[in-house]
């Protein structure tokens, strides 16, 4: 696999340091609300919609606010939350808070929301359409990636803390197999596996421990984080609580976490256990992937000759793109943009949409 030296000029930007508050663009998820300016610069405030969902519109006003935009454009995947009776209502709900929040902070304030046909339209037209509004932030990263491409049969792979997105490209264009997902998830394109939320239960039934195979425990006890951090795919972060314990999200803590899947004392499970657990967790995740590919692949007829890798799992769509040998050349937004623009992919698309920079 060949890493692209020459990315196209889209992915040179760099960093920004300050926000250019001309445009923002909000991803509003179930677990982050990440915000870019599409020059460089991006945030990601983790928030829990599905438990605190009725502050969603101070949360989102706080945000505004810091920034003062003169134009807000939005997308979302938190509509999913069961916190809302149905996905339409979560996007009324969403919108309706996306609106309070610019409301309150300049009444002059345009506010625009993403639909999967790609167009940027006012509140009451995504409410009309909310299925069309519904988890349409994969179409923007898409989008971006048909720019980055550098041949005519190409993948996006974009992996976060949740889930895991497969586009194909053909010819510079987005080419779905499904839209909503429903179908995404059935033609293998979105699959319900990522970096951080994953639960270790839902990953594996089984982990190595002492030379054999031990069952673990049916909780939420570790998720992918914890697996991730002990093979240094992502790194610790003391300050950090988003985990399945509410402890910091450090290697010591993770070890801890799954030895308690395996209903251990964490005192007697070593570092070195908790690596070899980790790694079983890791090419299971790997295999997960690695099969969504080959399914995609074998619809449209072709395996990629080139990927855009996006989202903060880079580490794990890489190991899928080994195990699966394709000869790809690889192009990375994390290492053209960098890992907190990548990870924030989807605002960061958008709000480059919304400026005309993409097409």
């Amino acid at each position: 696999m060949d890493e692209s030296s020459n990315a196209p000029s889209l992915a040179s930007q760099g960093a920004a340091q300050v926000c250019d508050s001309t445009v923002l663009a909000i991803d509003v998820g179930g677990a982050n609300i990440k915000v870019a300016d599409g020059l460089g610069w991006v945030t990601n405030q983790p928030f829990e919609l599905w438990r605190h969902w009725q502050d969603l519109p101070t949360t989102l006003a706080n945000i505004i606010k810091a920034y003062s935009p003169r134009r807000i454009v939005a997308t979302m995947t938190g509509e999913i939350a069961d916190c809302y009776p149905s996905r339409c209502a979560g996007v009324s709900h969403i919108t309706a808070s996306l609106q309070a929040a610019a409301q309150a902070c300049d009444p002059h304030a345009e506010l625009g929301i993403y639909l999967l046909d790609g167009r940027i339209v006012s509140p009451a037209e995504a409410i009309a359409q909310p299925l069309a509004a519904a988890a349409s932030n994969w179409h923007a990263v898409a989008r971006l990636a048909a720019a980055l491409t550098v041949t005519n049969r190409a993948m996006l792979i974009d992996i976060g803390s949740t889930t895991t997105d497969i586009v194909v490209i053909r010819d510079g264009i987005p080419s779905p197999l499904a839209s909503d997902d429903v179908g995404r998830m059935a033609t293998g394109e979105l699959v319900y596996t990522g970096v951080e939320r994953t639960p270790v239960a839902a990953i594996v039934r089984s982990l190595p421990l002492a030379g054999s195979r031990h069952p673990i425990a049916s909780e939420l006890y570790a998720q992918s984080r914890d697996v991730w951090m002990l093979l240094k795919g992502i790194p610790p972060n003391p300050d950090s609580h988003d985990t399945a314990d509410g402890g910091p999200a450090t290697l010591a803590a993770a070890r801890g976490r799954l030895a308690r899947m395996l209903l251990a004392n964490p005192d007697s499970f070593s570092m070195t256990e908790a690596i070899t657990a980790a790694e079983w967790c890791a090419k299971a995740q790997c295999r997960q992937v690695a099969g969504s590919l080959a399914r995609v692949a074998r619809s449209v007829g072709w395996q990629p000759t080139s990927v855009v890798l996006s989202g903060h799992g880079i580490c794990l769509a890489r190991r899928a793109l080994a195990a699966l040998c394709w000869q790809v050349t690889i192009v990375s937004l994390s290492d053209s943009l960098g890992c907190d623009v990548s990870r924030a992919a989807p605002a960061h698309a958008l709000a480059m949409i919304a400026r005309g920079i993409l097409a």
